[in-house]
């Protein structure tokens, strides 16, 4: 089986994930054949890496390190920011894909199957530039807990035959951390960060002035110390999501953080008593 670029949601698990592969097929016995002059490290990201694991990751396939990072109104400025600095740091290479997700119907009205058709059109545009590289096959970073929750981008996936080697081979999103804390990755413990649309109800126009309102609202959140957090939307109403147990600080810091919040021209603010947690708007 050849190996020719490897594309992960986050730049942690690409690097796991290309260690992740080897470990696993050693363990099954089984033939990894890299053909180097085909291969390309690509990192689909918003994370980081140490320099000595790219380095690592590149002597075992003979392949470039490149991070790729998608540029679109879903991924906050923060993010993307962090990207940079990081690759500069490890003297990594960047690719930055824009794409104008708001010019596509099928994604900017939020149906139930957004992510469907959102990572379908992203990975078409990143196998683009695999293949202007003259590289042929993806590998992304699902893992084996995303089988089974709500990710209707796994069809998208399987359609444009990505390879899923953390899902294939059982791996969890908590061996994924643990691996990348062995291995030194500084951000190994990084809360996740969904796209902007998630912050919205299934059907909701999604545009720049509320996708940046939701982006702001989490900068307010996390200045206030709410580092794991989401400021979701319901027209003029924030429902905003923080561990149970920052529930007594927010209560009490409730006068500054409905002022700034008010500012957004939010009417409403609500706290959801049921906490933080992963796609709330898929209930």
């Amino acid at each position: 089986m050849n190996y020719k670029i490897i594309t992960s949601t986050f730049l942690c698990l690409a690097i796991i994930g290309s260690f992740g592969i080897y470990k696993v097929f050693a363990n099954q016995n089984k033939e990894v054949n890299m053909d180097n002059k085909k291969v390309l490290v690509a990192y689909y990201s918003h994370s980081g890496n140490t320099k000595a694991v790219a380095e690592k990751i590149q002597n075992l396939t003979g392949g470039d390190i490149f991070e790729i990072t998608p540029k679109t109104d879903f991924q906050t400025f923060e993010e993307i920011e962090l990207t940079k600095k990081l690759c500069q740091k490890y003297n990594i290479k960047q690719l930055i894909i824009e794409a104008d997700v708001l010019e596509n119907p099928l994604i900017n009205n939020n149906p139930k199957n957004r992510c469907y058709e959102c990572k379908k059109f992203l990975f078409k545009t990143a196998a683009q530039k695999a293949f202007e590289h003259g590289k042929k096959y993806l590998i992304d970073g699902t893992n084996f807990d995303d089988l089974n929750t709500h990710r209707p981008g796994i069809k998208a996936l399987e359609e444009l035959e990505i390879i899923s080697p953390f899902a294939k081979f059982g791996i969890t999103k908590k061996e994924i951390r643990e691996y990348a804390k062995e291995c030194g990755i500084e951000i190994y413990d990084k809360p996740s960060t969904p796209c902007l649309a998630t912050r919205f109800p299934y059907n909701t126009k999604l545009t720049k002035q509320n996708l940046q309102m939701a982006e702001q609202g989490e900068v307010i959140l996390k200045k206030y110390g709410y580092k794991n957090c989401r400021f979701r939307i319901h027209g003029n109403i924030a429902r905003i999501e923080i561990p149970p147990e920052q529930f007594d600080s927010f209560i009490k810091e409730k006068t500054g953080l409905i002022k700034d919040i008010k500012a957004l021209n939010i009417k409403y603010v609500t706290l959801d008593l049921e906490g933080m947690r992963s796609g709330s708007m898929d209930i």
